[in-house]
């Protein structure tokens, strides 16, 4: 059982600007704690999988098991906010602003559109009944999380947000005769949010308007206890979902003087410590383990260079 294990989505990215950034970057205490760490497990597959690295890696560190796609994030997002989940097939409605261009349909960041309580009330009291017009449980959470249970939603594979975000949604839309009726659903929401005047009220104000819903983290819930340990970082997130990577350089500097040194510190003084490196495709995970003696010296010596890790991922 680690004393701490640390988890960091968005570790690194494919992009050539991103990957540009990533072999420029300076990050002296990830540097040497890597070189007291060996690499164990790889989990993930490529960056077309529905389930991102990091939710693969946090649903294995809670003892989940579940296809790609079908991880009950929903459900668990959902009893944390409070909502009585009982032992429904939940999903996650998340708010959003589709984006019609020439040639694609495209989402940005829900957390951009800064959508106030008040605001997400009203949107959500006006899509609930045509959800509990057809037998569904509709529950508000956040701003930003709606839930809906149904049995439909139990084993319904859906692309994490965090895959669609900036991106062609027809590429993540699910396919199956399954989703169809979330189809059916989700036009005729974006048929009544068309009318909404709280959304004229945005666009008057300078805002996006919130004109869809995005679906994900169908099932059912699987136990959930809190890992000992485990510490996940979020602060990468934002600056990859938008493509700033001087603010992304920035926050890895940042965690590598706070979250990385702590683990560092621990690992010098031989207390079990974990860390996992999420990128697009994999989630890289490293564990203190014996070492002879003549590598551990090699490593202090010379650690090996930092890029090549972050880019295989």
């Amino acid at each position: 059982m680690p004393l701490m294990h640390l988890l960091i989505p968005f570790a690194s990215a494919l992009s050539e600007r991103g990957t540009h950034t990533m072999r420029r970057l300076n990050l002296p205490h990830l540097t040497r704690l890597l070189a007291l760490l060996t690499p164990t497990e790889t989990l993930g597959t490529d960056e077309y999988s529905l389930t991102p690295p990091h939710e693969r890696a946090l649903a294995h560190a809670l003892g989940w098991t579940g296809d790609d796609g079908t991880l009950p994030w929903a459900a668990r997002n959902a009893a944390q906010d409070g909502v009585d989940i009982g032992s429904q097939a939940w999903g996650q409605l998340t708010p959003v602003h589709w984006h019609v261009g020439a040639e694609q349909v495209s989402l940005p960041d829900p957390q951009a559109l800064h959508l106030s309580a008040q605001e997400s009330h009203t949107l959500f009291e006006a899509v609930r009944p045509l959800f509990e017009s057809e037998g569904w449980v509709m529950a508000w959470g956040a701003p930003t999380r709606w839930y809906a249970a149904h049995d439909s939603l139990d084993g319904l594979a859906s692309a994490s947000i965090d895959r669609v975000i900036g991106r062609n949604i027809d590429l993540w839309m699910p396919t199956t005769p399954q989703a169809r009726l979330i189809r059916r659903l989700q036009n005729e929401v974006q048929m009544l949010l068309y009318q909404q005047p709280l959304n004229d009220a945005r666009v008057g104000q300078g805002a996006l308007p919130v004109n869809s819903f995005w679906l994900s983290g169908c099932g059912r819930a699987q136990p959930s206890p809190t890992p000992a340990g485990l510490v996940q970082t979020d602060s990468l997130r934002g600056p990859v979902l938008s493509s700033d990577w001087t603010a992304w350089a920035e926050a890895w500097r940042a965690l590598d003087a706070a979250e990385v040194q702590q683990a560092l510190k621990l690992a010098r003084q031989g207390e079990p410590v974990t860390l996992t490196l999420c990128g697009e495709r994999f989630a890289q995970r490293f564990e203190l383990t014996s070492q002879p003696l003549w590598s551990r010296l090699g490593k202090r010596i010379s650690p090996p260079p930092l890029s090549p890790v972050l880019e295989a991922l």
